[in-house]
């Protein structure tokens, strides 16, 4: 199986004319996105290449972070919505029974009767809780749902099987 990229952040406009831009980081606490140097961005165009350093400094309720070589506004524009990626591998090993949210990409999800829902595609993280989109091809073409990912709900996750057990309803 091939290893799968996580996203931990996004490089945003610049700040300043020194080559500094914010930065949104997706990590809990956000300041844990620089533990993960050398990083790995993704251009929009899905070229990935790899920043062995980064200088960074809180700036408001955020970041600033000033990549390697990058010294003026137009140098830090370039990478205005590159994604900071890691290789699964390097994220922190887990307790028995706990998975990262890259890790239910692609299982197969279930309600609680036993009926086949779909596959997981992604999880969008929404203001109430995040959220499964989970696709299924039915009798009109690819169909989507977007099922609660709490733990309410998801009452099994199963790595080894492949499978997701959610308390939904199939006509919901």
């Amino acid at each position: 199986m091939a290893e799968h990229w996580v996203e931990l952040g996004r490089l945003g406009r610049p700040k300043g004319l020194k080559g500094w831009q914010r930065l949104e980081s997706w990590t809990d606490p956000e300041s844990g996105i620089f533990a993960y140097q050398p990083w790995t961005l993704r251009q929009p165009n899905g070229a990935r290449n790899e920043i062995d350093q980064v200088e960074y400094q809180p700036h408001g309720d955020g970041w600033l972070v000033r990549l390697k070589g990058v010294q003026s506004r137009d140098e830090a524009a370039l990478h205005v919505g590159c994604w900071v990626q890691v290789l699964r591998s390097r994220l922190p090993a887990l307790e028995p029974g706990e998975h990262y949210w890259v890790d239910v990409l692609g299982l197969r999800v279930k309600n609680l009767a036993g009926v086949e829902l779909g596959v997981v595609e992604r999880i969008e993280d929404m203001p109430a809780h995040p959220v499964m989109v989970v696709r299924a091809e039915g009798k009109q073409g690819a169909e989507e749902r977007w099922l609660p990912y709490t733990s309410q709900h998801v009452r099994q996750v199963d790595l080894e099987s492949g499978w997701l057990e959610i308390d939904w309803p199939e006509d919901f």
